[in-house]
């Protein structure tokens, strides 16, 4: 609830903000976003049990007071936090996302579950497997060597690693949400000429 204090909104353009209400309105009409409109609004379809439950993580981070809604505050400053935030505070919100049982550790099975959902979701084809990613991760940043990763662990560990910095950053890359948005719905993929033409 502290994360919402406001300045994920100043830190908007007014254009970026117009922009975010206009396509959270037109989706969500009464202002509270549920679990099923979250998994609409972001066309997310067919997903996986993995990729359902990690979308289902994803919302329950965003829903800041944990009245089962993401009301167009939460929404804001879930984006800017992703897309705007430093990489020591997108970290603690990754960690958040990752300790799926909320013991502040994640454990190998956690992360690899959610990298499995998060490659589903985004359709990467990446040259390391989920499982190995999750070995190195481990094997790099886990110092005490206990098959957990506290909050500290994760987050030093991660940002003295390039490779993993770069990793977690792009696996969690939410700038087609932001197309999505500024194209208000149309294929983000479209050529950029379409959003050249509304100016």
């Amino acid at each position: 609830m502290g994360n919402l204090d406001g300045k994920a909104v100043e830190e908007l353009s007014a254009t970026e903000s117009h922009q975010w209400y206009k396509k959270f309105m037109s989706e969500c009409p009464s202002g509270q976003l549920t679990l099923y409109e979250f998994k609409q609004f972001f066309g997310l379809k067919n997903l996986s049990l993995a990729a359902n439950k990690y979308v289902e993580e994803m919302f329950e981070t965003f829903d800041f007071n944990k009245d089962g809604y993401i009301d167009f505050m939460e929404y804001v400053a879930a984006l800017s936090l992703v897309l705007k935030g430093k990489v020591d505070q997108k970290l603690r919100w990754y960690f958040k996302l990752y300790d799926v049982d909320g013991n502040g550790c994640i454990d190998r099975g956690e992360l690899l579950n959610i990298i499995k959902a998060i490659r589903a979701i985004n359709q990467c084809n990446e040259t390391m497997t989920a499982e190995e990613f999750t070995n190195m991760v481990f094997d790099k940043i886990d110092i005490n060597g206990d098959g957990e990763l506290s909050l500290e662990e994760f987050v030093e560990g991660v940002q003295k690693d390039e490779l993993l910095l770069t990793t977690l950053t792009r696996s969690l890359d939410l700038t087609h949400i932001v197309r999505l948005i500024q194209n208000d719905g149309k294929n983000p993929h479209e050529p950029e000429q379409a959003g050249e033409a509304a100016q």
